[in-house]
């Protein structure tokens, strides 16, 4: 135990003190902040996760490479011909899967949705919005907006059941696959964490229908959130390129840079695209129709 905690008092996640000639120990404010469980802002279920799962896939790193293909067979024995059918192969891996989700946006989340002044759009669809620890985020935000989370019916359950009070009446929801079934029309739809799951061909066969639907003037529009290649920053690169070798392992996708999300958004029919660094692993893109 003495290792340990020397360990983290070097990598500064602990304060270490005397007290009657023995060494104590105590949580730096990071600490206290990020990775106790009770914290808003705790990320335990994010490291979970990634030791649980993404670390399993990323064991086959090397195939992945060589097959060009997510890797979910392999670590959990599952078919991955259905890419939510594999990340979601168990309510249990489900909910997991959903903490992750808040641990991330409950952190970025604000950062994100005040990019751009999103105010002029009252109708929201936030589409895989999952938790929606991003909903939540936007409404809180934008007291003047509906925000309806647009998910799987499995995971619209889940977050009823576990993550979206009863009483939060800004909140709806509406099951279905965004692939197959039809989109409702609204003023703006948010992908957060969508595009970068999917192929070219795929984002830009979503992007259509969004597009499609999405309210015409001033208020229609499209926002996605992605870790975008930043070629200016080393370190955001860096960062970028390791999140894209994760989307191998785990995804049919990858990350993209600005340039390339503006090409699909384009091809689909969205005009004035902008681009917004948060200085955060999330920057934004939001395009008018």
């Amino acid at each position: 135990m003495e290792r340990l905690l020397t360990a983290c008092a070097g990598l500064q996640l602990l304060h270490t003190h005397t007290r009657d000639g023995e060494a104590c120990y105590s949580n730096t404010e990071d600490s206290r902040i990020y990775l106790t469980k009770s914290s808003p802002k705790s990320l335990y279920h994010s490291i979970q996760y990634s030791s649980n799962t993404i670390y399993l896939c990323w064991h086959y790193l090397t195939d992945a490479v060589r097959e060009g293909k997510n890797q979910y067979e392999k670590a959990f024995g599952v078919s991955s011909s259905d890419l939510f059918e594999a990340l979601y192969r168990s309510d249990e891996e489900m909910i997991k899967f959903m903490q992750l989700m808040n641990s991330v946006w409950n952190i970025c989340g604000r950062d994100v949705v005040t990019a751009f002044d999103l105010s002029p759009f009252k109708s929201i669809y936030d589409l895989g919005g999952c938790s929606g620890a991003l909903a939540k985020q936007c409404v809180s935000a934008y007291p003047e907006t509906t925000v309806t989370i647009f998910d799987l019916p499995k995971v619209v359950q889940t977050a009823k059941e576990h993550f979206v009070p009863t009483d939060e009446r800004r909140i709806s929801f509406h099951e279905g696959d965004f692939f197959r079934d039809a989109l409702p029309e609204a003023d703006l739809y948010i992908l957060a964490r969508i595009l970068h799951d999917w192929t070219d061909v795929k984002s830009l066969e979503l992007l259509t229908k969004v597009h499609h639907s999405c309210r015409p003037g001033v208020r229609g529009g499209a926002i996605h959130r992605p870790p975008l290649f930043q070629p200016q920053v080393r370190r955001g690169r860096i960062l970028a390129r390791l999140y894209s070798l994760n989307m191998l392992v785990q995804t049919e996708g990858k990350e993209r840079s600005p340039s390339e999300y503006s090409r699909l958004l384009s091809n689909a029919g969205f005009t004035h695209i902008q681009v917004r660094r948060t200085g955060k692993i999330y920057d934004a893109i939001l395009a008018r129709k």
